[in-house]
């Protein structure tokens, strides 16, 4: 896949509207130390250090689609307990999307908590049921994805055989999209496929495909053969299959494409499914094709499974894992934090001074240029880091930002003064300044030392903090409310 075409589809990602409606869960992970067997029974003893919830599920497809710049409408059945709350919590963090949850007090939340210790999962604990919801509740769910369908642009099903989406519940939704002409990606769990029937795409691992065909799906021959299985009884128009380490197979009337994956450290494989589906989807809502939303779903699962914990991945990440980004001739300047950090290193080693900053140049104007003029003049190199969608979303509301983080990094790659552009997804960019440790941390005169993030970290070692003079009358917010006014005049 061309890196143009990847540029062109992931810009826009800002502009897809997905509805899901699953299974929702909280995932929670507690973290520690084994030192000791248990005097009681043969069995670790952990001493817990930290604990970390995570929405899970179809709660996490719903992440990833927000991580990646587009809006979700997601939907699901939670109980009338301290999960939900919790759950609803993880996902308020989240303004790109908008919660229809149906409160069933019969049923638990889902929670999974997983218990590690260096690194390592040492036990799981599951609350949940998996009963059929009832038929009350069922009506109740998709009244609401009846409504939220006029909002989208493609409906994702993510089962996990929780009882959310029984086969009423499923074929009445599948009916629901096809009467608006809105695409159906779904990531099965049933070993009968035949549930799923008039979907568009699904999406199951090989295990599961070969549990619904029941035929051997080890290479690419006998995966494309149980694939045909599946199309020929009309479920579905394509199947997406994940081979793990294998990488992917697309299957459908037009042909057959199978994707090799690159080669990456496995630290995580919780959620990579999730990740797969949420960026298939935001592709095929973008205008990709099957096969272009495949490889960048394909790219977005190497990255996932190298993060702990149910990760998400952004554009920038996916952007810059492609060649040429990952390389240090990138005539767009686009890096990842784990790429620019050797390149970085190689700056030092030829004894040049590196300069921060950072901000969300959603709209790129004068007082931009001056700020990043300012900040090369004061060092041999620039870095910037620009915030993700995501994140500018939840500092400026969700009608921000104007571009995606993609349409954003490639115009601050080509200033002139800028050597590298690093998208980060936290509010600040206090985890990338430690890593960075610059020798310079810029900000405006807006600022003062004490309210830059990172300014302590940098002076601790060794840096200064620099505020940059202002340029009075150029604002991105007055800028978009001016739009906003003529537009509407």
């Amino acid at each position: 896949m061309q890196y143009d075409t990847v540029v062109k589809l992931l810009n826009r990602f800002h502009g897809a509207r997905v509805l899901v409606l699953g299974d929702v869960m909280l995932d929670r992970f507690i973290y520690g130390a084994v030192e000791r067997i248990s005097p009681e029974a043969p069995i670790p003893v952990l001493s817990v250090e930290r604990t970390l919830d995570m929405a899970g599920g179809a709660a996490n497809v719903a992440r990833n689609i927000a991580a990646l710049g587009a809006q979700c409408e997601l939907l699901g059945v939670v109980g009338e307990d301290s999960a939900a709350e919790q759950l609803c919590k993880q996902l308020a963090q989240s303004p790109a999307i908008r919660v229809h949850f149906v409160t069933d007090p019969a049923r638990p939340t889902s929670l999974k908590t997983r218990y590690v210790a260096e690194g390592q999962q040492v036990m799981r604990a599951d609350w949940e049921r998996k009963d059929e919801i009832s038929r009350e509740v069922g009506c109740s769910l998709l009244r609401q994805f009846a409504a939220a369908i006029h909002e989208v642009d493609i409906v994702v099903l993510s089962d996990y055989a929780k009882g959310v989406l029984s086969d009423s519940v499923l074929q009445e939704a599948i009916r629901i999209a096809q009467q608006n002409r809105k695409p159906v990606i779904v990531d099965p769990k049933s070993k009968s496929f035949s549930k799923y029937a008039g979907a568009t795409v699904l999406t199951p691992n090989r295990l599961e495909l070969q549990g619904a065909c029941e035929m051997e799906c080890l290479n690419d021959e006998q995966v494309t053969r149980g694939a045909r299985w599946v199309l020929d009884r009309g479920i579905c128009s394509t199947l997406v299959v994940t081979r793990g380490k294998d990488g992917m197979s697309v299957i459908g009337s037009d042909g057959v494409a199978h994707i090799p994956t690159e080669a990456r450290q496995v630290y995580d494989v919780s959620g990579a499914g999730d990740t797969v589906i949420a960026t298939l989807a935001t592709g095929l809502a973008s205008g990709g094709d099957i096969a272009e939303a495949a490889s960048l779903a394909n790219l977005a699962a190497g990255i996932a499974v190298g993060k702990r914990g149910t990760a998400t991945v952004t554009p920038g990440e996916i952007m810059a894992s492609m060649p040429p980004f990952g390389r240090h001739a990138d005539p767009l300047k686009i890096y990842s934090i784990d790429n620019v950090l050797p390149l970085v290193r190689e700056w030092r080693d030829r004894g040049l001074k590196v300069a921060f900053t950072n901000g969300c140049f959603d709209l790129l104007h004068p007082g931009h240029i001056s700020l990043l003029d300012q900040a090369r003049r004061t060092a041999d190199r620039l870095v910037v880091g620009l915030n993700a969608d995501l994140s500018v979303r939840r500092l400026k509301g969700p009608s921000r930002p104007v571009q995606g983080e993609v349409a954003r990094a490639t115009v601050l790659a080509a200033v002139k003064s800028v050597d590298a552009v690093v998208i980060f997804a936290d509010d600040t960019p206090l985890e990338l300044i430690e890593a960075l440790r610059p020798d310079v941390l810029v900000k405006g005169a807006d600022y003062t030392v004490e309210t830059v993030v990172g300014a302590d970290e940098t002076m601790q070692h060794g840096g200064r903090v620099v505020l940059a003079q202002i340029v009075d009358g150029f604002s991105t917010t007055d800028t978009v409310a001016r739009v906003g006014l003529k537009s509407s005049a």
